[in-house]
C-alpha cells in the first residue's frame, strides 16, 4: 500500500488536517485504497482522521497515502484554522456594561 514507505513525503498532515479532492483529476493508475481517499474526499473536505477512519487504516499508513495524493495533484491539504484569541474578559465587562447603559 505504501511501497514500504513509513512517513509521507512531506510531513505537514496533523489528525486535523483538511483534505479535499480534485475532482477533476484522473483515477486511473491509483490504488484502491487512493482511489478510495478520492471517493471519500468529493463529498467535501476530511480530516485525517476522518479518512484513517474511513479506511480503517493506521494514521501512519492514511498519511502516506495522502502524502502521495497531494505530490500527484489529486488532493490538497489545509491545515485547520487557528482558533480566534480570546478578547479579555475586562473588555468583554466593559462593552456589556456600555450597552447595558445605553439600553
Amino acid at each position: 500500500m505504501t511501497d514500504g514507505r513509513a512517513y509521507p513525503t512531506r510531513n505537514t498532515f496533523d489528525l486535523v488536517t483538511l483534505v479535499m479532492a480534485h475532482p477533476d483529476r484522473p483515477l486511473t493508475g491509483l490504488s484502491p485504497e487512493k482511489r478510495r481517499v478520492m471517493e471519500l474526499c468529493l463529498g467535501g473536505a476530511l480530516s485525517v482522521a476522518e479518512v484513517a477512519g474511513y479506511l480503517e487504516l493506521p494514521v501512519s499508513v492514511t498519511k502516506v497515502l495522502l502524502g502521495d495524493l497531494v505530490d500527484s495533484g489529486h488532493i490538497s491539504a489545509r491545515a485547520p484554522i487557528p482558533p480566534a484569541e480570546l478578547p479579555e474578559v475586562q473588555l468583554l465587562q466593559e462593552v456589556l456594561d456600555g450597552l447595558r447603559a445605553r439600553l
